[in-house]
């Protein structure tokens, strides 16, 4: 049998990769950059809202009722021996002389609640924050609703 000659196949040439789709994306993405661009320039995205903030009144009728200085020995575990502490109850005026009489309760409901505070807690930097929400909460307590709008802690000192 004659074999039959191998036929010679000629070298192909690769494709052509089609440019196309490297236009297109790239026309596309120029258009959303574009688009996105002029929607937030102009306004019609992520445009800040108008600024109509206006400053509340201050309602002035109110007095401050001053809390003496509380000295608390802390645990012999704690960096600090002693807390030296002392504030200012903000009260409406309408009930300063009826706050004014409760002051002793006020001291003992501070007194009490910082003796409570572990030492170490009293380190940690939200510690004076956590400590005029709660006493704030007890006092309002104490006093009944509307009468007790606000504390200040005015010393805090640990030796």
């Amino acid at each position: 049998m004659s074999e039959s000659p191998a036929i010679a196949e000629a070298p192909q040439e690769p494709k052509k990769r089609s440019l196309f789709p490297l236009v297109a994306g790239l026309v596309g993405a120029i258009l959303l950059g574009g688009g996105s661009f002029y929607a937030v320039f102009s306004g019609l995205v992520l445009s800040p809202q108008p600024q109509n903030r206006s400053v509340a009144p201050i309602d002035m009728d109110f007095a401050y009722i001053p809390l003496e200085n509380i000295t608390i020995s802390l645990a012999t575990t704690a960096d600090a021996r002693f807390l030296r502490f002392s504030g200012q109850i903000e009260v409406a005026a309408r009930s300063e002389s009826d706050m004014a009489r409760m002051q002793p309760r006020f001291l003992d409901v501070v007194n009490t609640y910082l003796r409570a505070i572990d030492p170490q807690d009293l380190s940690e930097p939200a510690a004076l924050i956590r400590i005029r929400a709660q006493i704030l909460r007890r006092l309002q307590v104490i006093a009944g609703e509307g009468h007790i709008r606000d504390f200040l802690i005015t010393e805090f000192i640990l030796n």
